[in-house]
């Protein structure tokens, strides 16, 4: 028995398998006095403590997505600096303008970029690795931020040329980080209390853009002072160096988390499920745990427990079987993260017809006061309601569960779009500093960040098998960054007057505020629709039980795991048992 198994280049000792046995099972059973016992009012033996390194992997994987929302929230104020800079006033007083073409194509393509990063890092992070496409996305974030910054000559369109294209890279950069960010912590985390760390590191997209804003605002503010508080037409050339100096500092967070990054062992699950390394994924264990308890088992436990860790029969992404057992939930996912973003990037377009009516008009002050204004109201809604409803969501989302979340962030953000455009054009429109009229745009955004925003970022991390993981993640994400270009660009025009004599300079007419934000709010709708018939539910379960539901739909108690009736009928009656003193998953 012993030589066959050693023999088997798969094989891990009983240490080792014991170690990783929580890395797959997690079951609710645990070994007490050389039995296995039922008692489930005891903590299961394999489920992760809330240890140190998984808060300082929330730190390391949330540095991703803070910097990713930097780099995204700062090209607004950014693009006042620009167009004051390369852009010359009209004739009738009005600074230089960015034009909306031209926005809409600096914001558009870091978008695509994203939808390139999202399938790109995602198939690799299940090919290669998540671990080194990881380290991968972030230097290509921190090249693509200090080359923002720069450009090869000092006219317009070669500046504007150069912005777009390193743009476009930061974008592939952001993208590729979101699968592997999200399927690392869920790989990492146990199944009480996965969804709250998920959560977590998404939520330092609030802080992020909190940074930006902070950023823009004490740059800008440093140069209008060195500068002598110059006049509304009066640009100085230092402005030119302001808005570079804004996009570069976006790199400094993810170069202070990059040696962090590639000091991160491989997740378990993909060395054991994937490569099918199983003392690898032991020993990657062993360095993030500490006071690890090990006492011996039979071989014939650690033959059993080696039959159930090994990986099910593989099948291509493209396959019959693969759209049979995850067609549906990767349409879920996909579908919400794409429905999710159209009126999500359109609200965050909608910030321009908040504020304007509460700063000075363009004509009054100088750029870096505009641009200040402009970075200064970012702040407050992030403060107001980007992270608290960050917050919530990772309070709740192991309370309440993923599913109901999103359904219910989905209705409100449509009940509170549908109630600023109801009266926009008989009462908001010219009441646009009433207090409700801001309560009810930060009330969208708390309940996006609450609902949607945050599960749609969640769920495809849990539903899919290790092989897939990070896949599938992607594709989601790039279905997200689709709607987000579609909301970013389409918002921007249809939200037009009808009458031409009223359109801003630079677009043409369009369907109104008010019929676009009723669009916003009916496809909100399309999103709890969708989240109820075809979305299911992921809290409290393993990320086996999550990929094969059926599967474990006839466990005790419904919350185990089916290996481990498979364990109890091959272990030997008063074998001996492993017990773990601090357990890892």
């Amino acid at each position: 028995m012993a030589s066959s198994l050693a023999s088997d280049p798969r094989y891990c000792s009983p240490r080792d398998v014991n170690a990783l046995g929580p890395v797959f099972f997690n079951p609710t059973s645990y070994h007490n006095n050389n039995s296995i016992s039922t008692d489930h009012h005891r903590p299961p033996m394999f489920d992760i403590r809330r240890e140190y390194y998984h808060f300082k992997a929330i730190v390391i994987a949330g540095m991703g997505l803070f910097t990713d929302s930097y780099d995204l929230f700062c090209i607004a104020p950014v693009m006042k600096l620009v167009g004051r800079v390369y852009y010359d006033p009209s004739d009738d007083g009005v600074p230089g303008l960015t034009p909306p073409a031209v926005v809409s194509a600096t914001v558009g393509v870091a978008l695509l970029g994203a939808v390139v990063g999202n399938v790109v890092f995602g198939a690799l992070g299940d090919r290669v690795g998540r671990r080194r496409v990881y380290g991968t996305c972030l230097l290509l974030m921190v090249c693509s931020s200090v080359g923002s910054g720069f450009s090869v000559c000092r006219t317009r369109n070669c500046v504007l040329t150069s912005l777009c294209f390193f743009r476009f890279l930061l974008g592939v950069g952001i993208g590729g980080d979101y699968p592997l960010s999200a399927t690392i912590m869920s790989e990492f985390a146990n199944k009480r209390t996965r969804g709250a760390f998920i959560a977590a590191v998404f939520s330092m997209q609030g802080f992020g853009i909190l940074a930006s804003s902070a950023v823009t605002m004490a740059v800008t503010a440093a140069f209008d002072r060195f500068t002598g508080h110059q006049a509304p037409l009066d640009t100085p050339e230092s402005a030119d160096l302001a808005w570079r100096i804004i996009l570069m500092i976006g790199a400094i967070p993810a170069a202070l988390t990059f040696y962090w990054r590639m000091a991160m062992p491989e997740t378990a699950r993909f060395t054991a499920l994937v490569e099918r390394d199983v003392v690898k994924a032991t020993n990657d264990i062993g360095r993030v745990l500490l006071d690890l308890d090990l006492n011996g088992i039979t071989e014939e436990e650690a033959a059993a427990l080696h039959r159930t860790a090994m990986p099910a029969p593989a099948y291509g992404l493209f396959s019959r079987r693969f759209l049979k057992k995850h067609g549906r939930d990767l349409f879920a996912c996909a579908s919400a993260w794409f429905i999710l973003d159209i009126p999500y990037y359109s609200s965050t377009l909608f910030q321009s017809q908040i504020y304007s009516p509460w700063f000075p008009p363009a004509s009054r002050v100088n750029a870096f006061q505009e641009a200040f204004n402009v970075a200064k109201f970012q702040a407050i809604i992030a403060v107001a309601s980007t992270i608290p409803g960050y917050f919530a969501a990772v309070f709740l989302i192991d309370r309440v569960g993923r599913r109901k979340l999103q359904m219910a962030g989905f209705f409100l953000m449509a009940v509170f779009l549908f109630a600023l455009a109801g009266p926009y054009d008989r009462y908001w429109r010219d009441n646009a500093t009433n207090p409700p009229y801001i309560v009810l745009y930060a009330l969208s955004f708390f309940c996006a960040n609450l609902g949607p925003n945050t599960t749609t970022f969640i769920l495809p991390a849990e539903l899919f098998p290790a092989r897939f993981r990070s896949t599938c993640h992607g594709i989601s994400g790039a279905a997200g960054k689709l709607g987000a270009v579609i909301g970013s660009i389409a918002f921007l025009w249809a939200s037009q007057e009808r009458d031409r004599a009223k359109v801003k300079a630079g677009h043409i007419p369009g369907i109104g505020m008010m019929n676009t934000l009723i669009i916003l709010g009916a496809i909100s709708l399309v999103g709890l629709a969708v989240t109820y018939m075809f979305t299911p539910e992921t809290m409290g379960r393993s990320l086996e039980e999550n990929e094969n539901p059926r599967e474990h739909s006839e466990v005790t108690h419904g919350n185990g795991e089916e290996q481990l009736h498979e364990l109890s009928s091959e272990l030997p009656k008063g074998s001996a048992s492993a017990r773990v003193s601090r357990p890892f998953v």
